[in-house]
């Protein structure tokens, strides 16, 4: 009797790996984090987008892109902006120059994200109403390639330019009561005046 080898062959199993953050915040605690990668969204429009609610609350950043896709309100352009046009818009949220449009992919994006940390600072347990957007940040992803046909039999690149994106919520930290000033030290001049 021959014994028989049996070989099992295993599909490699994919390793799941914690995500690094490029900022993680000050007290883990009491944040939430939410990212994504390579996303099919203009990596400039998003980065706009992005700088537009930073530091604001939750709820008012989730209102401001929403009224955003209702074109009640603009996204300000300030590092990117060659030829983006001006809109009356724009004063209002505080533009120099008046650029604005609104980007509703990078927004909508932007918007599930919002979402996404909520629902997890939801199942940490905390206080969503005193939530903010502490980081936000936007990195240019690989390029996805096309190509595109030019006259005289030529061909040029035709890429995209996806994005990650990630950000945190934290809560607001109650204002910490400033400490009484100490009386200033005088001098034994200024002693000598007080007790005459």
């Amino acid at each position: 009797e021959r014994s028989r080898t049996i070989l099992k062959v295993c599909a490699p199993t994919r390793a799941v790996t914690m995500v690094k953050y490029a900022r993680e915040p000050a007290n883990p605690t009491k944040s939430a984090k939410a990212r994504g990668s390579d996303l099919r969204v203009h990596f400039k429009n998003t980065r706009e987008s992005a700088m537009a609610i930073k530091k604001m609350g939750l709820y008012q950043a989730k209102q401001y892109l929403e009224d955003v896709l209702e074109h009640k309100r603009v996204i300000v352009f300030r590092r990117f902006c060659g030829g983006v046009g001006r809109t009356a818009q724009a004063k209002n949220e505080g533009s120099t120059n008046g650029q604005g449009r609104w980007p509703k992919k990078s927004v909508k994006v932007l918007l599930d994200l919002l979402t996404n940390a909520e629902s997890n600072a939801e199942v940490k347990g905390l206080d969503i109403d005193n939530l903010y957007v502490s980081h936000i940040q936007v990195n240019q992803a690989q390029k996805g390639r096309r190509r595109t046909y030019r006259a005289h039999g030529r061909i040029n690149a035709y890429m995209s330019c996806p994005c990650h994106v990630e950000l945190t919520l934290s809560e607001k930290e109650a204002p910490v009561a400033a400490q009484d000033k100490p009386a200033p030290k005088l001098t034994k001049k200024q002693l000598a005046l007080v007790k005459a």
